[in-house]
Parts: structure tokens; C-alpha cells; sequence
């Protein structure tokens, strides 16, 4: 297996590369790259991987929906506060619930938006909007576009630095009472950072306790994952990002409001874990969650291939399904999969910027896909 891996990691045109594979807990790590070898090895170092983040977040959905702190089937509007603090028109239950199993043609300068309106003033009744559930949030089922329709005008000055740092909560809970859903929620599949980035609110709302410390709380601390976390910790502990040309260097990531999307960092040994965890979830604190983020609960695109889970994508290899996430950020690219049916896990890890050229998760994707040696 470490050649193919060599193999995979030689075709990868990216400064820092890492593959980290488990079959039956026996792990093999390769590494690679164009650039030097850092003065931290690559595998000891921390990556941005972008949106493999919702993997978290859906598990971190699990566990409170297990012990009880709310239902999948919540209202999202009902833990959803303004920008004052002040609860939205659905109300806000208390207490915990029972236990259920292309830029702009012209360009011109940023002008910040108006003070946002009263929330009775925004949050007007909608339908759709209001039939929104933390289920749909998370399974990109909730009709929301892909980044609210006010992200672009702030963003796309510093498209290729730093477009999401200047979104906040503030401005992402506004986007929501002013969001106005053309289809159903369930009623068609809609890929949604927004929507993942208001379930990070939304859990935040309904516990009283930041996102950060309900990840670290309830995800990162009963598996283990002692180098995975959301604040950038510098060189030497993270791994540095470049832009498409694999050589201009980029600051860390900042994820605004859409930490839950897309904020998470993590050593390849942490992903791993996290990959086995899902492999074995017995053995784990986290059991029921992690048993049920590997339900499938719809399916899409001709023929009904694609098959999503809470937190995955699935498709069919061999015996058995093959579970799997990609995600990338400015400057960096991963892939995460794992096939319960060979009892393989596989992390790949780039320090480039992704492009329609790269081939990391599909060389990845296929590797994981192949009888294992």
C-alpha cells in the first residue's frame, strides 16, 4: 500500500502533500511535495480542510440530538436570535427535548450595507423560510442558495485572500430573515455553506454555548482529536496555504461566520481517528451519533447515485458503501473517505489551492474505491 500511496502523492502538483491510510487500525503515511521539507515533518502539521468541516458539524448535530438538547426536526427559525440577541418570530423553546433515535460584470468599490432593520421589520413570515428544520440545514435540503445574495458585494474585493473574514453573524442571521426560499425545504437538494453556517448558530442558540466549545465538549475530546481545532495557531503548528500557482504563500484561513462550514483544522493523524471512529463506532463514546450520521437519508442525480448521509456522501464499491467528503479552502485541498465493508480509511491532504486540474481527490477517491492489497 505505501507505494501506491507514493504513487498517488508523486501525481499531486502541490508544495505539501499527505496521504494517511488505515486498514483494520494498521496505518501507512506518505509524504510528499514540490517544496522543501518544512521545518515541522508535513504530518505532524495542521490543515485547513475547508469543508470536510460539515462532517464535524453533522456529527456535532448527532450527539445533541442524542442527548436530547434539541431535535433534528426543530424549527431552525425557533434558535435562530437576531442581530440584537433577540429570539426570532417562531419563539424559542427552553429546556432540553426527549431523547429521538461568476463576480460582477463591472467592478466597484465595497459600500457597507444600511444598519439592518428591526427584526419585526426583516423577519416578515415565509413559508418556506419559516418550515426550515436543523435536518435541512444540514443535508442542504433547506432551499437556501450556496453563500447569502449580500456575501459577494464584501466579498469578491478580496476573493482570493480573505472573502469570508468580513461576514459575521450579525450579517448571516440578517441574510436568514430576509432569505426567501423558492422551493419547499426537502423538496430539492441545494450544496449550502449558508445553510451549515446558520446550524452552527443554531446549535450555539439552543445550548447557550458557543460553537467552539460544544465541538471540543461534545466531538473533539470523547474521540481523542487533541490537534483539531478552529484558531489558527501559526507556523510550525499549521501547515501554510498557496494560491493556484502553488508557490504565492496565503494567510490562515478565516472562516467569519461560516466556521461551522467550513473552519475546522486538523493533523492527519486527528482525521484518521476521526476516519475510524466512523469505521468502529462501538468503540467509541460516541456510538448512537456516530451510527447515525452513516444513515442514508436521501438520494439525487440520474439513477439516484448520489446518496447523502447527515454528514456524507455515498456511493457503492465492492460489498459495501464508501463514505466520503471533500473540502478545500483558499490554499489548501483534502479528502476524506471510508469504506466500512474493507474496514479502509483514507486522508489526503494538499497545501495548493484546488483547480479544475488537480487531482488529489479523484486519484484518492480511487484508490479507496479498489480492492485493498
Amino acid at each position: 500500500m505505501a507505494e501506491r500511496l507514493r504513487a498517488v502523492a508523486a501525481e499531486v502538483d502541490a508544495p505539501d502533500v499527505v496521504l494517511a491510510y488505515s486498514r483494520h487500525g494498521d496505518r501507512t503515511v506518505v509524504t510528499g511535495g514540490t517544496a522543501p521539507c518544512p521545518a515541522t515533518a508535513r504530518e505532524e502539521l495542521r490543515y485547513e480542510i475547508g469543508s470536510v468541516s460539515k462532517t464535524f458539524t453533522g456529527l456535532l448535530l448527532a450527539v445533541l440530538a442524542d442527548r436530547g438538547d434539541l431535535r433534528l426536526t426543530d424549527r431552525a427559525a425557533a434558535h435562530l436570535p437576531g442581530p440584537s440577541g433577540a429570539p426570532r418570530t417562531a419563539g424559542h423553546r427552553r429546556g432540553r427535548h426527549r431523547r429521538t433515535s461568476r463576480p460582477y460584470p463591472h467592478p466597484r468599490p465595497y459600500v457597507p450595507p444600511p444598519a439592518p432593520l428591526p427584526l419585526a421589520a426583516r423577519a416578515r413570515a415565509h413559508p418556506h423560510r419559516d418550515a426550515i428544520t436543523l435536518l435541512h440545514l444540514m443535508t442542504h435540503t433547506a432551499g437556501l442558495p450556496a453563500l447569502p445574495r449580500d456575501f459577494y458585494p464584501q466579498g469578491l474585493p478580496r476573493w482570493n485572500t480573505a472573502p469570508y473574514a468580513g461576514y459575521g453573524t450579525e450579517r448571516l442571521l440578517d441574510a436568514f430573515a430576509r432569505s426567501r426560499p423558492r422551493h419547499a425545504p426537502g423538496s430539492r437538494w441545494h450544496y449550502s455553506n449558508f445553510g451549515v453556517a446558520l446550524l452552527g448558530t443554531a446549535t450555539a442558540r439552543a445550548t447557550g454555548t458557543p460553537y467552539a466549545e460544544l465541538l471540543a465538549r461534545h466531538v473533539l475530546a470523547p474521540l481523542g482529536l487533541w490537534h483539531t481545532g478552529l484558531a489558527p495557531a501559526g507556523p510550525g503548528v499549521d501547515a501554510t496555504g498557496r494560491r493556484k500557482d502553488g508557490v504565492t504563500e496565503l494567510p490562515p484561513f478565516e472562516a467569519g461566520a461560516f466556521t461551522a462550514a467550513g473552519g475546522v483544522r486538523a493533523a492527519p493523524g486527528d482525521l484518521l481517528t476521526f476516519l475510524e471512529a466512523q469505521l468502529r463506532p462501538e468503540e467509541t463514546p460516541l456510538h448512537a451519533a456516530l451510527t447515525a450520521v452513516r444513515l442514508p437519508l436521501l438520494r439525487r442525480g440520474l439513477g439516484h447515485r448520489h446518496t447523502h448521509t447527515l454528514t456524507w456522501f455515498q456511493h457503492s464499491a465492492g460489498d459495501g458503501p464508501l463514505y466520503f467528503h471533500g473540502g478545500a479552502t483558499l490554499g489548501q485541498e483534502v479528502f476524506l473517505g471510508f469504506r466500512p465493508d474493507t474496514g479502509t480509511a483514507l486522508v489526503a491532504l494538499a497545501t495548493r489551492r484546488h483547480t479544475h486540474a488537480s487531482v488529489l481527490a479523484r486519484r484518492a477517491y480511487d484508490l479507496l474505491a479498489e480492492a485493498p492489497l
